[in-house]
């Protein structure tokens, strides 16, 4: 009878050791959900880390490309063709900006780089463009560094049905800074 006494107390160790690592499993996989953007309530966990590992080469890609624009920004040359450097000729009120253009889920985001003097015209110029194209603002931050100053602009669609061409935006919005439009 001692045996089987063993026998239920090994059980029963191993039954509460499995409910704590599901557990722990349970947690970990929430605490991955809460911080993958656009979590979705009821999906599977495959499905979870599907989006998980998507998210995290995105991520990657953007801090590799931001490494780019930086380099870009302070050594002042184009080495990413989704960017733009226009030196304007003279009588342009552009004198040196750089557009870039993402999409990042359902949002886009567009960094803007120009000279204090040029800002005020391009930032209504760059918002103009997104309200044509059917986004909404939803945040914009600015950053100045000595005579440079930084813009990051958030847009969302205003339909979800609609969504926005991210191609077109940026295509308008690099002709706001092309030599030939000034």
């Amino acid at each position: 009878m001692p045996r089987r006494h063993g026998r239920n107390l090994t059980q029963i160790d191993r039954n509460a050791s499995e409910r704590e690592r599901r557990r722990s499993i349970k947690d970990l996989y929430s605490r991955l959900a809460f911080l993958i953007p656009t979590p979705s309530p009821k999906g599977s966990l495959p499905e979870l880390v599907d989006r998980a590992t998507t998210h995290i080469k995105e991520m990657k890609e953007r801090v590799e490309r931001l490494k780019q624009r930086k380099q870009q920004i302070l050594g002042g040359h184009i080495s990413n063709g989704d960017e733009v450097v226009s030196t304007g000729g003279s009588g342009s009120i552009i004198s040196s900006s750089v557009i870039t253009v993402s999409h990042l889920d359902s949002m886009l985001e567009v960094c803007l780089t120009c000279g204090l003097t040029d800002s005020f015209i391009l930032i209504c110029q760059v918002i103009h463009v997104l309200m044509e194209e059917a986004a909404r603002v939803v945040s914009l931050n600015y950053s100045i560094m000595g005579d440079r100053i930084f813009y990051t602009i958030h847009a969302e669609p205003v339909s979800s049905r609609i969504g926005i061409e991210t191609s077109r935006v940026e295509e308008r919005l690099k002709e706001l800074i092309s030599p030939t439009s000034c």
